[in-house]
């Protein structure tokens, strides 16, 4: 069963180290054999979202996932993002 990856920003304070998370967050995906199938800030935000971009990746299983997570190529991108952004993320299992 596939398994999804979201990341809702909240707020992005540091577009610099935002730009270094994404490349080396790119860079652990693809390792992990995930697949980007959106990212824009192209967003309709109700109820109580407060969004400025999202992010959504597909992995083969929600084990690959939280491998990818775990991993220490995506530990590294999250060190470079070192609080350029407020974000929500998870990861879950699809149908």
């Amino acid at each position: 069963m596939k398994a999804y990856w979201v990341a809702n920003y909240t707020e992005i304070k540091d577009d610099e180290r935002l730009k270094k998370y994404a490349v080396k967050a790119k860079e652990a995906v693809e390792k992990y054999n995930g697949k980007v199938l959106a990212s824009t800030n192209k967003i309709k935000v109700f109820e109580d979202g407060k969004v400025e971009q999202t992010v959504l990746v597909e992995f083969e299983s929600f084990e690959k996932a939280a491998e990818f997570i775990d991993s220490k190529e995506y530990q590294d991108a999250l060190a470079a993002l070192d609080g350029g952004a407020n974000r929500d993320c998870r990861v879950f299992e699809g149908l």
